[in-house]
């Protein structure tokens, strides 16, 4: 290559050719902050702890880094990377998986609770290299003895923080003790609270720290709290929020909410009113989980309204707008969540709703971050009052009842479609492929072509169940199929 080796340049880390083919290939073209700061010293085997907030490119920090101490014919696990929630997790292994490409057969496998472990049993027989799981679910594997750590020669602990939080500290203790005492150890926090540096301390060799911004830029993300009255009544949190979403019309929304009851009400009312929005809490099945994330990413729905559960490891590229339809309890919090918008240098808007007996909050908030200067505070009567509901989704999400284990491909499912009599690849957005399903957005005007397509011929040999995975909001407020 001819570029010249800049300091934010993967060029001047010596990583092998084909690798450096490969992250040109996916877009990497230079080292976000993180990635300048703890490639070389992950590189060097050095033991690493670093405060980066979800976005910041962490996960190629470390993936680049264990992938280069990887012995491809090894089929012992050799990297460990825990995660706090499923959804990261998920995210993390895909990320890997697309790093890997430039090595053969790197075997990459997700180990998380919320869904059968007989079949993960069954990927473990057959060897993996990288494991990438929750920690109460990695120590039910080292209890049944169907995982052995003690080839790891990379352990990672992803947003660290979140998990002791989440009480995973014994979880943690224990796996770690079922792992050589020469692992390098790299951990990622947005926070370093006192029970980190504790953690360090007792896991770590001489860790070398470093410290990327986790408040998001005042330049790029627009922070306004709006106060809704002296009191809240009735469904006037919900009513705000719909009223947001009317006036800005942003193309995708996260809502955030503190409390299961808030998402699904909140998420009732806007569905009423004529948009695609859904709810996401820790108390769903993760098979409904999963699926809702799959069709907020993909386009085929328009607002997501959650709770923290999905404050971390919700990665999308690009999301315009997040609403605190309930004010977060500390800057912590509402740091993760506005980190959601105006990520990779894009402009996002930030909006917070508050009552006049919340303000104290707004205060606390204010007053701890660094872009208090930046916020406005206004009425939710500023905002104009819109007659018509905003544009919504113009893609729908099919779920095809096969999967990675059924050897699919994304290529495989495109060509389906774009066969003899099938729909152009136009009308074809995301394609995601997990363990035993695979889902496909599609133009929602191609949604019954798309259908006959893939009923009438097969995916690698196979024919394979397809149904629509969710209801459209019609414009009169009712859902239709």
């Amino acid at each position: 290559m001819s570029e010249a080796k800049g300091q934010d340049s993967f060029l001047g880390l010596n990583l092998p050719p084909a690798q450096i083919e490969n992250l040109t290939a996916l877009g990497y073209e230079h080292m976000t902050a993180v990635q300048a700061q703890a490639l070389p010293l992950a590189l060097a085997r050095k033991d690493l702890i670093a405060q980066a907030r979800t976005g910041s490119g962490k996960t190629a920090a470390f993936g680049i880094a264990l992938l280069c101490h990887l012995n491809p014919r090894d089929f012992g696990t050799q990297s460990l990377i825990l995660c706090p929630t499923r959804e990261l997790c998920t995210q993390v292994a895909t990320e890997i998986r697309r790093l890997a490409r430039y090595l053969p057969n790197i075997k990459v496998v997700v180990l998380c609770g919320g869904q059968s472990i007989g079949p993960q049993i069954g990927s473990l027989a057959h060897g993996a290299h990288v494991v990438v799981g929750t920690p109460g679910r990695i120590k039910d594997h080292l209890l049944k003895e169907t995982l052995k750590l003690e080839r790891i020669n990379t352990l990672v602990l992803d947003e660290a923080d979140r998990m002791l939080d989440m009480g995973f500290s014994e979880d943690i203790e224990y796996i770690i003790g079922e792992t050589p005492a020469d692992r390098q150890t790299l951990m990622f926090s947005a926070t370093f609270p006192a029970h980190i540096d504790s953690l360090s301390a007792q896991y770590q060799r001489d860790a070398q720290r470093i410290t990327v911004e986790t408040v998001a830029s005042e330049t790029t993300i627009d922070q306004t709290y709006y106060l809704c009255g002296k009191k809240e009544e009735g469904t006037q949190r919900a009513e705000a929020v719909l009223r947001l979403l009317y006036h800005f019309s942003p193309e995708s929304c996260a809502v955030f909410c503190n409390t299961r009851q808030s998402t699904t009400e909140i998420a009732q009312v806007l569905s009423d009113a004529g948009l695609v929005a859904m709810a996401l809490h820790g108390e769903m099945e993760q098979r409904e989980r999963d699926q809702v994330l799959i069709q907020f990413r993909n386009g085929s729905c328009q607002v997501l309204v959650a709770t923290d559960v999905a404050a971390r490891g919700l990665d999308i590229e690009q999301l315009p707008m997040v609403i605190n339809a309930d004010l977060p309890r500390d800057l912590e919090v509402y740091t993760h969540r506005i980190g959601r918008t105006g990520r990779a240098g894009n402009e996002g808007a930030a909006l917070s709703l508050f009552f006049e007996n919340e303000r104290f909050r707004v205060d606390a908030l204010l007053e701890r971050s660094d872009n208090a200067g930046a916020a406005q505070i206004k009425t939710i009567e500023s905002v104009p009052q819109a007659r018509d509901t905003p544009a919504t989704c113009s893609k729908q999400t099919l779920s095809i009842a096969g999967g990675r284990k059924n050897k699919i491909r994304p290529g495989d499912i495109l060509g389906t479609l774009t066969a003899e009599g099938g729909i152009a690849g136009t009308a074809i957005g995301r394609i995601d492929i997990l363990e035993f399903a695979s889902f496909v957005a599609i133009d929602i005007d191609q949604i019954e072509a798309a259908i006959a397509q893939l009923e009438a011929r097969r995916i690698k040999g196979q024919k394979f169940k397809v149904r629509r995975l969710h209801t459209i909001a019609s414009r009169t407020g009712r859902a239709r199929y």
